[in-house]
Parts: C-alpha cells; structure tokens; sequence
C-alpha cells in the first residue's frame, strides 16, 4: 500500500513576480566558487528506474569534503562578507543557525576566509553533527527549541555583539546575504544542466526546508531548459511550511516540535525570498512521511549512492509520484551520510560506518556526465 502523501498542484506557476536573484549576481557567485582551488563539479549519476525514459541525481555527497551542497552557499556568503570590509585587518566574525550541514558550510568557510564563527544549534541537532561542526574551528551554541528559535536566537546574540548573520533563510529586512547564499546555491544547478545530455528534464524534484536551495534550482532550470521543467517542491509532512503557505496563499509559518528524520529540512518558518520565487515558479508542492525515507536511502546505497535523510527526499517523493513513463527526471542528493552513525542505523545490513565511508570514496570513482 503506497504511503500517505500530498501532492498540491500551484495553480499560480508563471504568475509574474519579483526578480529574486538577479544574473548578475550568479555570474559573480560561479566565478568566485569556480576560483577556489578545491573546486570541483559534483557528479550527475543515471539512476536505472524501469518505467521513466531517464533519471539521473546530481551527487553532493562529496562536495568540498563537506558532505552537502551547503559550502556554495555559506561559504561564499562569508568570502563576500570579508572582502566587502572598509578596513581588511579588521575582524569579522560570523553566526549562524543551523540543522547541521549549513553551520558546518559557513565554519569552514570562515576558516578559509579568517573570519570568527558562533554556531547556533537547536536540541535536537545530533552530537556528531555538531562535532562536525566544531572540527572547523566555531563556537557552538546549543539553545532550546527548533531550527526556528535557534535563527532567533542567532540574530539577537549577533545583534548585540556586533556580529554578522549568515544565515541561509530571510526576513523583511534581512535578505542581502541570503542572496547571495542562494546564488552560490545555483551552481549546483547550473553544473547539472552542463551535464545533462539529450533532451531536457520534463521533472525536477527538490527537497525544501525554508526553501533556500528549492528556489536557487527553480531559478536555474528556467535560465537553462526550455521548456522549462516541471519543478516540485518536496517537504517533510511534519514540517511542510511551504505547503502550507501554498494553501494559504500567503507566507506561513507552522508551529510544532517538527520531528522529522529529514533533519535537515525540519524547518517551520519559509524564507520570504524563497517564497517569493516558489509562490510562482513551483509546478506543485509535495508533503511525504518519513516512512519512506529508510527505503528510499537503502535502494540508493545498493545504486553506490550515499544518501542522508534529507537528501534523499526528491528520491523517496518520486518513488510516490505516478510519472508518465516518458517523463526525464532530475534529482538532487543534497547530502551524503553526514551523520555516519545515524547513516548505519538506518541503512543497516553491511552498510556500517565503515562501509558508509567506503561508499563514499566510490561515488567519486563513479562516471560523470560530460
């Protein structure tokens, strides 16, 4: 029996609306990230799914040794945060919230980029993410509560130390640095429309928390497929603020202890400017449960792809969608085992920490589309 899900068609896509992330401020974004000399384009692995003319997934999981796409976003928000300074030898330091992978993207950025880093994490943020964290060199912060309270929390301490929030979600008033985050968000979908070969994507699936990412590969796929393709919008069902928004018709926030597996998308309170792009651009909003997410990452590890909780969210909501078969789709596996001990648990069988790991440094070795 399939699981209960929702599938909310947007009887608003191609209303006109705001310019939300301008061309302009990509090409600076993929010129500054493909500057960096660990930069690398990620690969785009074919998926042999009978039933579909084509399924591939864009693979993050190895992205800057991150684990997660989350570095073309954070990282690069604190490089341009250190280099617009009125003096350079001042210090800046950096804070922000985070599920985990986004706190870990914007530590080892200021890193790299000398800045200071304050990481906020809510409680139910696990141990090892968090050490994960800490290994480039940022202050951590537990406080109470969701990812929603840890953003409050990041941008009142930031407010009275003097500090600057690089955070991956927005707010009347705060939408300068995400911005930028979500451009440098576009690569990953701009590497993927290089590397797709013969005719365009007819679906795109993309996993959502506030919505940051969703919007940055909305963006892309209209600058780069025409037609363009159909984009859904994936959410965790104890956490699907941006369907509820939908519903709505307006910007909604959902209350609740949002306790999902998909931990990196447990988020209650939509990115005004994520909004402003999906309210018009997204094909349908589609709400899962978490039963399906354990399946979902083990058929992809038996296809040599890790994938986290929240990266295989696109996998798992089209296992559920009723696709015509000569539908081409695009997927995105937004995170690897970035928790391996939470990976192995769930995964089971042979595939331990060790083998987690192992996986990992095949998908490496593994074709990349040209």
């Amino acid at each position: 029996m399939t699981p209960p899900f929702r599938l909310v068609p947007n009887a608003h896509q191609g209303t006109p609306g705001l310019v939300v992330l301008p061309a302009s401020g990509f090409r600076r974004a993929k010129a500054e990230i493909t500057s960096w000399p660990d930069y690398a384009p990620t690969p785009l692995r074919d998926l042999p799914i009978p039933g579909l003319a084509a399924v591939r997934i864009k693979d993050e999981s190895g992205r800057f040794g991150l684990g997660s796409f989350k570095a073309l976003g954070g990282a690069y928000a604190v490089g341009r945060l250190m280099s617009a300074r009125a003096d350079p030898a001042s210090e800046i330091t950096v804070a922000s919230a985070t599920d985990g992978n986004h706190g870990r993207a914007v530590a080892w950025g200021a890193r790299r980029f000398g800045a200071g880093c304050v990481i906020f994490v809510h409680e139910s943020v696990s141990q090892n993410r968090i050490d994960a964290i800490a290994r480039h060199g940022a202050e951590i912060r537990r406080v109470p509560g969701t990812y929603d309270d840890a953003v409050r929390h990041a941008e009142a301490t930031a407010a009275q130390e003097g500090w600057q929030v690089v955070s991956d979600t927005s707010w009347p008033g705060y939408t300068l640095v995400p911005i930028d985050i979500m451009q440098g968000y576009r690569l990953m979908a701009d590497e993927a429309a290089d590397q797709w070969a013969g005719d365009p994507p007819t679906h795109v699936f993309i996993q959502a928390g506030v919505g940051g990412v969703a919007a940055s590969v909305s963006v892309q796929m209209r600058a780069r497929f025409t037609p363009h393709p159909k984009l859904i919008v994936v959410e965790p069902d104890r956490a699907a603020c941006l369907l509820a928004s939908h519903l709505a018709g307006m910007l909604t926030a959902i209350g609740g202890p949002l306790d999902t597996i998909m931990a990196g998308l447990a988020c209650g309170e939509p990115s005004l400017l994520a909004w402003q792009e999906l309210a018009r651009a997204a094909s349908a909003f589609m709400a899962i449960p978490d039963e399906v997410i354990p399946p979902a990452m083990r058929e992809l590890a038996a296809l040599g792809i890790v994938s986290g909780e929240s990266g295989a969210a696109g996998f798992a909501a089209l296992r559920l969608a009723n696709l015509p078969p000569d539908s081409r789709v695009l997927l995105f596996n937004t995170e690897g085992a970035t928790d391996p001990e939470v990976y192995t648990g769930i995964v089971g069988g042979d595939a331990g920490v060790a083998d987690a790991r192992r996986l990992i440094e095949l998908s490496s070795q593994n074709s990349v589309r040209p």
